[in-house]
């Protein structure tokens, strides 16, 4: 079959609807202008390379002649990825969500030529089917009322875009307290499953920023059952079938509320931001458990998910073989074949039966302990523990001779960035070097190859980096330099992040609202230009580029960084209290305000025993500087937060600050956890 537009796109989405019947075009002008010139409404459908109903719509629809041919005959049909263009997305997912009630992919939007939207869902069967049209008699309806009912078409579209204009006002002030952390927490303990965990029933996502939130307001409060609610859900989770038991890393959702049915798709930032809470749930406990999954989820990243140059791809589809799940469930049969006489031990302590818990397989998952196993076989807890590690050796050898799940290997700052931040923390705890210089790597990556002329680039495959970046892009890029920096503080990165922080504020900023656009000031003019302030899969770049502009004026003392900051949490903080499900990563930068940061410098790092002790506290309101060498104070020395200390080459001395007041250098545990 002859290639479509899509051919010679980049996006493994669009490359594989590159030989539909449909007449696909990538979003731009050439498909824009001709809407116009012909008169044709638009249909856009949006998706992502992973997505397992954007599957099923394209192979039941989108590969129908008889339904291509009324497309093509009829619309300018065009495909985007929703993780390449994320403004559009954005734009069209409110719209579906004000009129459905839900949103998601695939999205299916019919737009006039001028990009106004009249019709609007996400899934179609191809035929009517349980009371529901199909996408065939939709796109033959819709064709028919552009026709005869032109007046109909533009009021729906004048209604579409006067209530999307209305959402974007967003500014409701209110002054900063604690009481916006008592009633935020509250509510959102009230929305917490308390028999399994995690936020409201099925599907049920991780939502880490939430339970980071809980564990701060925990520590402020005194009171034990937040973090008990959230050490609860970390534990259900890596118990369960969400958690790759054999492979490392999380996919995406559950689609119950216990945590064992994944949705089987794997997002490189759910495997980048869950590595940050449970490293904060280790600090807290010393479990050895949490550890485990850091580095077991870094791992994976590094084995399956990191290019040649050192960044990060961004997904692996659910399906393989065209079956969701099948690369990643198992026969007890099979299992028994691979596992030989440790297959017993195996099986009772990850649930594997004969029946299966999935469509006739097993997904992996842990109900019993370790000391259970081992009492039932009469053997010692190490020795259960030894089988069970080497089966799963066996069975990785096993699964990698399956035919592997699709990955879509494009690059984005924006998730790269936060796959930066959790290499940080996973060096932290774990003190491996390889996850630092998995950071570094891709540090260096975005500078070389996804910055031109001092802006960033939004997206890279296949040797080119292209489209204008978001606030997403430049928000997480800056807190992952100032993490990068807290662990190597290189003047060098400090002033990237300066240089990238101040475009935030001159392109993306509306003084009128107190929050940043979605989009630059250059960007391409869209129906709308939206704001994305809610901290949902992804912490919303609001969130995350005021907490980084909260850090960046503490370690120069730039007034403007402070006002900014603060001018974003006045305008959300109520709704952040009354609906806190939707505002986690923002209330942990209230919180990291309210309680004021403490400056901590390490001063010489000879003394392993400190900073160990201080890089495995949870210090969440901290801002944590380890200097090694006298040379780098030297570079550093005219920033307010290293004024007046001093480095000595022959023992380690730490210096903590707080409401500009600081201590006299400390030389020991003791001396610092008296005054932490």
């Amino acid at each position: 079959m002859e290639a479509n537009k899509l051919i010679k796109e980049t996006s493994p989405y669009l490359l594989q609807h590159a030989y539909n019947p449909v007449k696909w075009y990538p979003w731009g002008d050439e498909a824009l202008v001709r809407a116009k010139e012909e008169n044709k409404p638009i249909f856009l459908s949006v998706g992502y390379s992973a997505c397992h109903w954007c599957h099923v719509m394209a192979h039941e629809s989108f590969e129908n002649e008889e339904i291509a041919q009324v497309m093509n005959e009829n619309f300018i049909n065009i495909k985007l990825d929703r993780e390449e263009r994320p403004d559009i997305d954005d734009i069209y997912q409110k719209v579906c969500q004000l009129t459905t009630g839900s949103g998601g992919w695939p999205l299916s939007v019919f737009l006039t030529p001028d990009q106004r939207p009249f019709y609007v869902g996400t899934y179609f069967p191809p035929l009517d089917s349980y009371g529901r049209p199909g996408f065939g008699s939709i796109v033959r309806q819709l064709s028919q009322a552009w026709k005869e009912k032109p007046h109909d078409v533009e009021s729906a579209a004048e209604n579409f875009l006067n209530t999307l204009k209305k959402t974007e006002s967003i500014s409701l002030p209110s002054k900063l307290d604690k009481s916006i952390l008592d009633e935020a927490a509250v509510n959102l303990l009230s929305l917490g499953d308390p028999t399994n965990g995690g936020f409201g029933h099925a599907p049920k996502f991780p939502n880490a920023a939430n339970l980071s939130f809980m564990l701060r307001y925990s520590k402020v409060s005194g009171i034990s059952k937040f973090q008990e609610f959230v050490l609860k859900t970390l534990t259900k989770m890596v118990n369960g079938g969400i958690y790759d038991q054999i492979g490392g890393g999380f996919h995406r959702y559950s689609t119950d509320s216990r945590w064992l049915v994944p949705h089987f798709e794997k997002m490189l930032y759910d495997n980048a931001l869950l590595p940050l809470v449970y490293a904060e749930a280790y600090q807290l406990t010393r479990d050895g458990r949490f550890l485990n999954v850091i580095k077991e989820t870094l791992g994976y990243v590094l084995k399956e998910m990191t290019s040649p140059e050192g960044a990060f791809y961004s997904a692996q589809d659910a399906d393989s073989e065209g079956e969701e799940g099948k690369y990643y469930v198992w026969k007890k049969k099979e299992v028994q074949e691979i596992l030989g006489a440790d297959s017993d031990v195996f099986c009772l302590y990850y649930d594997i039966a004969e029946g299966g818990n999935f469509e006739g397989h097993t997904i992996l998952n842990n109900n019993i302990n370790l000391s259970t196993v081992a009492f039932n076989f009469g053997k010692k807890e190490s020795e259960v523990n030894d089988i069970i590690k080497r089966c799963k050796e066996k069975l990785i050898v096993a699964r990698t001779k399956r035919v592997p799940p699709g990955r879509d290997e494009k690059i984005l700052v924006s998730w790269n960035a936060l796959m930066i931040s959790a290499f940080l923390k996973g060096y932290r705890v774990t003190e491996e070097t390889n996850f630092l210089r998995a950071a570094e790597n891709c540090i260096k990556f975005i500078e070389q190859k996804m910055t031109k002329e001092g802006e960033l680039l939004h997206t890279y495959k296949d040797g080119q980096a292209k489209l204008r970046a978001y606030l997403d892009d430049y928000a997480y890029f800056v807190n992952a330099l100032l993490d990068y920096f807290e662990i190597d503080p290189s003047k060098k990165y400090l002033n990237i992040a300066i240089h990238h922080a101040n475009y935030l504020l001159e392109h993306f900023w509306d003084e009128n609202e107190k929050s940043f656009f979605f989009t630059g000031d250059n960007h391409e003019k869209l129906i709308v230009r939206t704001k994305n302030i809610f901290d949902l899969s992804l912490p919303s770049g609001n969130s995350v580029a005021t907490g980084a502009l909260l850090r960046l004026y503490h370690i120069t003392q730039e007034k403007k960084y402070l006002d900014i900051a603060l001018k974003v949490m006045e305008s959300l903080s109520t709704m952040a209290a009354e609906n806190p499900f939707g505002f986690g990563q923002l209330l942990n930068v209230i919180y990291m305000y309210l309680q004021k940061p403490i400056e901590i410098t390490i001063m010489n790092q000879d003394d392993s025993e400190i900073c160990r002790y201080l890089a495995r506290k949870f210090l969440p309101e901290s801002i944590l500087v380890s200097i090694s060498k006298k040379e780098r104070l030297d570079d550093l020395k005219q920033l307010p937060f290293f004024a007046g200390k001093d480095y000595d080459s022959t023992k380690t001395k730490i210096y903590i600050c707080k409401d500009f007041t600081c201590s006299l250098p400390l030389e020991t545990v003791q001396e610092i956890e008296k005054l932490l």
